[in-house]
């Protein structure tokens, strides 16, 4: 499949294993694909995302990202159920964090000796990329573009997808902008 995807894809899928490196874990996420796709400036998909969520919202957006991370991944959804079985998630963060550290749920891990070999990517991540592939098919495009690993996070739902609507960047939105000429 990694044959297919344009350099612009390539990219986003070598800068997400730079920010899974510099997190220092082993598994490149969903989240670590976003983030590449932030870095990002003449493509398809950073023109959609300079369009929908602007330079000045993005510290916002990474904001909303590390939060989540801190809640072991949990999507507001996941919480508010927890919630309802009178779970209170944030005590629970802040509990583990006294006990054990800043981010202990987050699972970063900041010795760079602890592990070594490549990076794999997680279940969520492998699928993101598949979706891609199936999103190109569908719009009979030859190529996986960047645009294609966008509009694939907006659909695959959890907190990626929530953070990401929240800041307006949704399936429909980005379809729209990168539905026109094939320009970065």
């Amino acid at each position: 499949m990694f044959e297919r995807f344009t350099q612009a894809a390539r990219a986003v899928v070598k800068g997400a294993v730079e920010h899974a490196e510099r997190d220092g874990t082993k598994t490149v996420t969903k989240e670590h694909l976003l983030l590449a796709l932030l870095d990002r400036q003449d493509t398809r998909a950073a023109a959609a995302l300079r369009t929908l969520c602007p330079p000045d919202r993005r510290p916002s957006l990474t904001a909303a990202l590390a939060t989540a991370r801190r809640r072991a991944g949990l999507s507001r959804a996941d919480t508010q159920a927890l919630a309802d079985l009178g779970i209170d998630v944030g005590a629970i963060v802040d509990r583990v964090e006294e006990a054990h550290g800043t981010g202990a749920l987050a699972g970063d891990r900041k010795d760079p000796g602890w592990w070594s070999g490549r990076q794999t990517f997680s279940r969520e991540a492998k699928t993101v990329l598949e979706k891609s592939l199936r999103v190109a098919l569908a719009r009979k495009d030859r190529e996986i573009g960047d645009e294609h690993i966008l509009l694939a996070l907006t659909m695959t739902g959890g907190v990626v997808a929530e953070a990401l609507a929240d800041h307006g960047v949704t399936y429909t939105a980005v379809d729209t902008l990168v539905t026109g000429p094939k320009v970065p």
